[in-house]
């Protein structure tokens, strides 16, 4: 694996160090090698028996992913460790700081395993790297911890620094995940910038299936069509707000849609998210038909 990593890699000589970097992580997102660790994985998160906590895990109560609010908390006590472990100072509250970091470490973790068990391949592969990287994190300040409740200090502070250095490693490629590979953005929020305002045509109702869903272009903005009856229709974006999945290929249940990708459950009559990893729910739009007997529609809010 490491062969083929710098294979792709491929940089020269003359090449400028961040562009190394990016090369690097772009690798890693491309190391398929690592499907041999990430899909069994992926099938152990799946499958443990989290009930309604796997939603509040996500972060569907919050509209937004969990695991970025909660890794302030380890991250920012280690950063505080670090800051008394350069004073002359009381070695107490550097300690209780690291024991801090260490415990509230364990539910971010959660919630990061949670999210990245329903990510694309790259996404998983890079995240399995940036696990990696925090679980060292952990175990270093886990050691730091335990060297300074036997009075080594300076072990204590040691494995703090490290720790420190393996959790900044994490955060940078938790930033790279975020940002630049595009996990936990809602991928529905361009839609409003995207739609004309105003009512646009979309057919005539019977060119709708009964309790089918279709798909439709408005302007350059896919959407999902549900005929529910012969005046009921219901249109969202179709593009999953998790990860871009096709709703229109998904399953209809009990007046909802279900994503086929990662099985975000969206409300048709509003788009609100119901079940799922999706944090985010799907734009609707406005339905009316004129009096010759075409559909319209029109994103709602809009002019």
């Amino acid at each position: 694996m490491t062969r083929s990593l710098f294979t792709r890699i491929g940089h020269t000589a003359d090449e400028p160090q961040d562009r190394r970097i990016l090369k690097a992580l772009d690798a890693v997102g491309d190391a398929d090698e690592l499907d041999a660790l990430t899909e069994p994985l992926k099938r152990i998160v799946h499958g443990l028996p989290l009930g309604r906590l796997r939603g509040l895990l996500h972060g569907r109560p919050l509209g937004h992913p969990l695991h970025p609010v909660l890794v302030q908390l380890p991250v920012g006590a280690w950063m505080s460790a670090a800051v008394l472990d350069l004073m002359p100072s009381d070695q107490r509250p550097a300690r209780l700081l690291v024991a801090v970091g260490v415990i509230t470490a364990v539910p971010a973790a959660w919630t990061g395993w949670v999210d990245w068990a329903e990510q694309h391949e790259q996404q998983r592969r890079t995240g399995l790297v940036h696990a990696v990287s925090v679980t060292t994190a952990i175990a270093l300040y886990s050691g730091s911890w335990a060297a300074r409740r036997r009075g080594r200090h300076g072990l204590g502070r040691t494995l703090g620094f490290t720790g420190l250095a393996a959790a900044g490693a994490g955060a940078f490629l938790g930033g790279h995940i975020a940002y630049r590979q595009g996990a936990g953005a809602n991928k529905a929020e361009p839609v409003p910038y995207l739609v004309e305002p105003g009512w646009h045509p979309l057919g005539r109702p019977e060119d709708f299936p009964l309790g089918r869903a279709c798909r439709r272009v408005i302007g350059e903005v896919p959407v999902l069509v549900v005929r529910e009856a012969q005046h009921i229709v219901h249109v969202l974006a179709d593009r999953c707000s998790h990860l871009s999945g096709p709703l229109s290929e998904g399953e209809l249940v009990d007046g909802c849609v279900r994503c086929p990708w990662h099985g975000s459950l969206f409300r048709l009559a509003d788009g609100w998210n119901v079940d799922g990893p999706a944090t985010a729910p799907q734009p609707r739009f406005e339905t009316r038909t004129d009096a010759d007997g075409t559909l319209h529609v029109r994103l709602r809010g809009s002019g």
